[in-house]
């Protein structure tokens, strides 16, 4: 517990200095590295996918993903970068096809597309106008519906919520989770009212907290099916007492897209 907690009072200071203080470009590094990481994670780490050339591609197709986040998704070097890699990994399939199966490539195209873009979502919420701000909304419906759960499951937990997928969540805990992010959402969206005169809408920043709630949720107990499928306990141990980077932002690949795509259909504040 003391290295867990060790470990969040350093990187969470580190993470907030990357993505609100330094530029964009710093963010964008930030999470090709951690999308790089998550590869080996899924593919490596959980034993679906061990042959080292794919893992090679992968990797480098999560980095473009990152980089197309971050240069404005321009169309042209998306559709060549995903071409060059599906005839990269077709080139294997038929190179190997007596070892390599198709569940091992389409893993690998989860690894490299899905959760780089996904996770992409923090970058191209950075480089929005006023992005500072909505990147940290990003966090905040990341992190407050685990605390929120956390503390309402230890008070009040009775009833369990998924046992065989995650043993310790309670339904109590879930409904705690929710009504916490809502809280912190209209709290957040009052601030930046009054402090940074931003035109909000109280309606959709409940709106967030509940989506957003439910959204970290889905994010945490997917990527532990994952877990419990491959028959490990964690993704990796990058992160001392907190596991991988997917152990740590499982809930950020569904919650970070979600808030892009409400930001840009009903946005909570503008400025």
């Amino acid at each position: 517990m003391k290295t867990r907690i060790l470990v969040a009072a350093i990187g969470l200071p580190l993470l907030l200095l990357i993505v609100l203080v330094l530029p964009s470009v710093a963010t964008a590094i930030l999470v090709a590295a951690m999308s790089v990481v998550a590869v080996y994670e899924l593919l490596v780490g959980t034993g679906l996918c061990r042959q080292v050339r794919i893992f090679a591609y992968s990797g480098v197709m999560a980095l473009l993903v990152c980089l197309w986040s971050w240069l404005g998704q321009p169309r042209t070097l998306g559709a060549i970068a995903v071409l060059i890699y599906f005839c990269a990994l077709f080139g294997e399939l038929l190179a190997a096809h007596a070892e390599l199966n198709l569940k091992t490539v389409c893993v690998a195209i989860f690894a490299a597309l899905v959760v780089p873009y996904l996770l992409g979502a923090l970058i191209r919420l950075r480089v929005m106008e006023n992005g500072k701000f909505f990147i940290l909304t990003a966090f905040l419906l990341t992190m407050v519906p685990d605390s929120g759960a956390y503390f309402a499951g230890m008070a009040l937990g009775k009833h369990k919520l998924c046992p065989v997928i995650s043993p310790h969540k309670t339904v109590e805990g879930a409904i705690g989770g929710v009504v916490s992010t809502v809280v912190f959402m209209v709290v957040y969206t009052l601030i930046l009212k009054l402090a940074f005169d931003f035109q909000v809408n109280y309606f959709f920043a409940v709106l967030y907290g509940i989506l957003g709630a439910g959204a970290s949720m889905l994010g945490d107990l997917t990527f532990s099916v994952i877990k419990r499928q491959t028959g490990i306990k964690d993704y990796g141990s990058l992160l001392p007492g907190h596991g991988g980077i997917l152990d740590r932002f499982d809930s950020t690949t569904v919650v970070a897209p979600l808030v892009e795509v409400l930001l840009l259909t009903i946005p909570f504040a503008v400025k």
